[in-house]
């Protein structure tokens, strides 16, 4: 059966007086629940300014926290947590529009995590992450969301070098985000999970200041998930505290084998 253990930390960081991150988590209440609907863990970036962004990406864990707790038993994470997505935006676009009739309005990324049997869905928009370390290829830490920036899009259009896209303005841009419009478009990947892997789902004040070699030493260096996510905070604020920075770390201890056949899932012996 699949069994995992996960800790959860945020901070405001050096330079904001409040904090616009946001994490949730639901957890199964028995045997039968890790097998029905699984885990599931979200992480939003509010944007907007003052206290919206705080109220956006709070609404919107909110909202796909109370969605996943009312999903059906054995409904598929790859089609379940991109209408999640979708019902945290239209939250946020229609809290949006009541508040602010002109002018700027609230939005937030998003990123949500499911893990049931032997697999990982990670669904999300806006430019928080979600990376795999795994010990068993020589600790690789490995990004599995694309940024939705401009820096982002001219990376993988060739515009931009690696170390360009790092390091520019363009990096800050939001091409998609919750609330800016009516519906929106979550990537979506599934990922097969091995005992021993780790999941580091982060927002850019995390990112956006250590570099991924470093993330990838930590994770490294610290085996309890708890110390781990505290260093990881330390080593955002130790870069300049200069954003907010949100940290979900996932260790799975042990997975369950299964198969598919029309759509329905099986045993593998």
């Amino acid at each position: 059966m699949l069994d995992i253990e996960f800790a959860e930390l945020t901070d405001t960081g050096l330079k904001r007086d409040h904090n616009e991150d946001a994490l949730g988590h639901v957890m199964p209440s028995d045997a039968a629940q890790v097998q029905s609907q699984g885990w599931f863990f979200c992480l939003a970036d509010g944007v907007g300014g003052s206290d919206h962004g705080e109220v956006a990406s709070q609404l919107a864990v909110k909202t796909a926290v109370d969605g996943f707790r009312k999903i059906p038993k054995g409904v598929m994470h790859v089609s379940l947590l991109p209408r999640l997505v979708q019902e945290a935006n239209a939250a946020v676009y229609d809290a949006s529009h009541a508040t602010f009739r002109y002018g700027t309005r609230m939005g937030s990324t998003f990123l949500a995590c499911a893990l049931r049997f032997d697999s990982a869905v990670v669904s999300h928009v806006g430019d928080s992450r979600c990376y795999l370390f795994r010990q068993t290829t020589g600790a690789s830490l490995a990004q599995l969301t694309r940024d939705h920036t401009m820096a982002g899009e001219q990376l993988r259009m060739g515009l931009l070098s690696q170390e360009e896209a790092d390091t520019g303005d363009g990096r800050h841009v939001l091409t998609r985000s919750l609330g800016s419009e009516m519906f929106v478009a979550a990537d979506t990947v599934t990922v097969p999970m091995q005992p021993g892997d780790v999941l580091l789902l982060c927002s850019d004040g995390l990112h956006g200041y250590v570099p991924d070699a470093t993330l990838r030493q930590a994770l490294q260096t610290y085996t309890d998930l708890n110390r781990a996510a505290a260093a990881l905070i330390a080593l955002a604020n130790a870069a300049g505290g200069y954003d907010n920075v949100s940290v979900t770390l996932i260790r799975v201890r042990n997975v369950e084998r299964m198969g598919l056949y029309r759509g329905r899932p099986y045993r593998l012996l």
